[in-house]
């Protein structure tokens, strides 16, 4: 537990008085009729306070937090920011530790806190919550603490030209005469400054948060063209998520338009800064006389910036960016083939998921910028293996356990204001936490949270008719796959609500949940009934259609689509006569589903020692393939199989990385045997024409190993850990 704050929640004066919003609720229930004041939204508060210490700190950590979003810079100094967005009432706080940045005498505490205002995915906002708390501690005890004497201005320069994607974040054309230089230094004269206001009614529940702070850090561009008089083209070589940076000198009142995207025009020489993701990352930035320095607050997810400007402003040396993502160490997970298409389709993985893993996950890091329970499944199981770290896997599944509050079935989004249900999404959270407890061993979380899988089987169960099997789940978005376009002619009416009548896929979850919930009675030692033989009597009953060796679409039709037959493969409830022909079916209909359900068909494949199919998926040239995204110039994995498969495709998308975890477990063969890797099990399936290849990983047991060389494969683990091989 964390010792209670000494400090009182500091706000802006224009949000003293005002009531919290109103945001959670029913996806299809009313949010409530209370208007959000616009001039309120976009609102950058700069905040900064002088701290005199007699002497310098042997030791010294700031423990703060803001609503939605801070910040911090100490003595002129950038030190992070944060904090991973929560709900009210679970609102996590950052440590940071000063002692290397305080000295004896004068210190400032300066924070940029930014309000958003807008509901939508990206924040927890648009409830009129607002402002900041903080403590420093140093060996001395409690040295300084937010109350009505910390000082605040207003950022005039964040003008905007709207918003992009979803209301997602406001574009930034800023004014540079209006900015106040050098707000965060020691020495600066905030005399004129107001000060804050005390809110001793503010609602949070604190708690520390669970994961580091993101990883920020500066880099070069890959290439710099000069297209013109002032004119240039920068290419930082492959994706990223973070800011631009320049730095120019002209006339006050000198504009330079800032253009950025994912890919270039067919031209080649112009920016495609009207993306494909719905986003049009246009911006404007007015320069002030002096010696400028962009510093925008927001990020976004680009590999292109295009710079059009007064010729003589502009420092072409000075174009940067400033990354920021959750910290991945790269010798945590190596992949090294010679192959060169297998290599690409892992390193464009392996970067989707880095830049999709923000303060949480976030289903692409442009439109959307929010944690989406369905992407989790796959986008979790990867970044578990990329980055050896476990951490932000366990804090998304508090997440959604957190949305409980909302809903016992859990919602699809979280954190965040927007309120969004997708059943398929919420019969996979059990999935996740098994997942998660195999790898970690973390049986106090396991136990944790296993009331929650438990109280989303019974929410769930309300809709299930007399043979168990589920209908007219309206509550929830019935979603089968994603974009429509890629559910191979599903053959029931996905309309929202879903129409009445019993289908195929969201019982194929629920029998998927079902399972995972008695696994992990099992691993508490909690009796149970097996309920999975009657189930699956049910489900054979209703949609096996014997003549063809199938499963249909739902009760009413005889309809087989890929997403009818891939689940019940997957989760072992094809009876055996049934298992050639929804083979056969894969082998025909390849991947004629979008790119999040392709883990599945293809766990489905390997479930049923079906490897050497499933590499050949995994490594084809079709259309639909990772090597059409690798053709298309991706350096991050695509939402959709290609740039045209989708209308408002992000060409940054974390669900798209099945081939790690499948490479590994699958193929390579290694996975957990008993939880948090205390024994592996080993059974490679390397399949005919498998390049050579090196993998090394981290585990919390140590890093495993294995080399094929010439048809032959080495494996290596760590000291102590017990191996049930093949």
């Amino acid at each position: 537990m964390s010792k209670p704050w000494k400090a009182s929640w500091i706000t802006d004066p224009a949000f003293l008085e005002l009531k919290p919003l109103p945001t959670l609720h029913k996806e299809y229930e009313p949010s409530g009729t209370a208007v959000h004041p616009e001039a309120l939204r976009n609102r950058h508060m700069l905040v900064r306070k002088t701290v005199v210490l007699h002497e310098k700190p042997r030791q010294a950590v700031l423990r703060m937090t803001a609503d939605d979003y801070y910040k911090l810079y100490v003595n002129g100094r950038y030190i992070g920011q944060g904090p991973a967005q929560g709900y009210v009432f679970h609102y996590n706080y950052n440590e940071w530790d000063l002692t290397s940045q305080l000295q004896a005498g004068e210190n400032v505490i300066a924070v940029h806190v930014y309000y958003q205002g807008h509901i939508n995915r990206a924040y927890n906002s648009g409830d009129l919550r607002q402002g900041m708390i903080a403590e420093l501690y140093t060996e001395q005890g409690l040295a300084a603490a937010t109350d009505n004497t910390w000082k605040y201005a207003i950022a005039a320069q964040y003008g905007t030209a709207g918003t992009v994607g979803y209301d997602t974040q406001f574009l930034e054309c800023i004014d540079q005469r209006l900015a106040i230089p050098d707000w965060h230094t020691v020495g600066f004269n905030d005399e004129h400054w107001d000060t804050v206001a005390e809110k001793p009614e503010a609602d949070y529940v604190f708690v520390p948060q669970s994961t580091p702070a993101l990883q920020v850090y500066r880099i070069e561009p890959a290439h710099v063209q000069r297209l013109g008089e002032g004119h240039y083209l920068i290419d930082f070589g492959k994706e990223i998520t973070g800011q631009f940076e320049m730095t120019a000198r002209g006339r006050s009142g000198d504009r330079i338009e800032l253009r950025y995207g994912e890919e270039l025009e067919a031209d080649g020489a112009s920016v495609k800064h009207e993306m494909r993701c719905n986003c049009t990352y246009a911006e404007m930035w007015t320069l002030s006389g002096r010696e400028d320095t962009l510093e925008l607050f927001e990020y976004k997810a680009f590999r292109y910036a295009e710079v059009i400007g007064p010729p003589e402003a502009i420092r072409p040396d000075r174009f940067a960016a400033i990354v920021r993502h959750y910290p991945l160490d790269p010798e945590a997970c190596r992949f090294e083939t010679a192959d060169s298409l297998l290599q690409q389709i892992w390193d464009i993985c392996a970067r989707g998921v880095q830049l999709c893993a923000q303060e949480n996950y976030v289903d692409c890091p442009s439109r959307e910028k929010g944690q989406y329970l369905g992407d989790n499944t796959v986008m979790g199981h990867a970044h578990m293996y990329i980055s050896g770290d476990l951490r932000l896997f366990r804090k998304a599944i508090r997440d959604f356990a957190l949305s409980a509050a909302v809903c016992p079935g859990l919602l699809a989004v979280a954190p965040g204001s927007f309120m969004q249900e997708i059943a398929d999404f919420s019969l996979q959270w059990p999935m996740q936490l098994l997942l998660y407890y195999q790898h970690s061993g973390d049986m106090d979380f396991l136990q944790e949270m296993y009331p929650v899988a438990e109280n989303l089987l019974a929410y769930f169960r309300k809709y299930a008719r007399q043979d168990g099997l589920l209908e007219n789940v309206r509550e929830k978005w019935n979603l089968v796959d994603w974009p429509d376009n890629l559910r191979d002619g599903y053959d029931f009416p996905l309309t929202r609500p879903v129409a009445d009548g019993c289908h195929n896929v969201i019982n194929a979850w629920y029998y998927g949940c079902v399972q995972a919930v008695q696994a992990i009675r099992t691993m508490l030692k909690i009796p149970y009934e097996d309920e999975l033989p009657a189930l699956r009597q049910s489900f054979i009953a209703a949609f096996y259609r014997p003549e063809a060796g199938l499963f249909a679409d739902s009760v009413q039709t005889n309809h087989c689509s890929l997403h009818a037959n891939m689940l019940p493969l997957l989760f072992g409830i094809a009876p055996d006569q049934a298992v050639p022909a929804i083979v056969s079916l894969i082998r025909r209909k390849r991947f004629s589903c979008g790119v999040y359900m392709s883990y599945f068909l293809l766990k489905a494949l390997a479930a049923h020692g079906e490897t050497s199919l499933l590499y050949e998926l995994m490594t084809c040239d079709d259309e639909r393939s990772w090597a059409n995204m690798v053709k298309e110039g991706a350096t991050s994995c695509f939402e959709a199989w290609g740039k045209e498969h989708k209308w408002n495709t992000s060409l940054c998308h974390g669900w798209a990385s099945a081939p790690i975890p499948l490479l590994i477990e699958e193929m390579i063969g290694i996975k957990p045997a008993r939880p948090g890797w205390a024994e592996v099990s080993f059974r490679p399936r390397i399949p005919d024409g498998m390049p050579d290849f090196t993998l090394e990983f981290r585990t919390v047991r140590g890093s495993f190993r294995a080399a094929y060389r010439r048809g032959e494969l080495s494996f290596k683990a760590p000291e102590g850990v017990k191996v049930a091989e093949k």
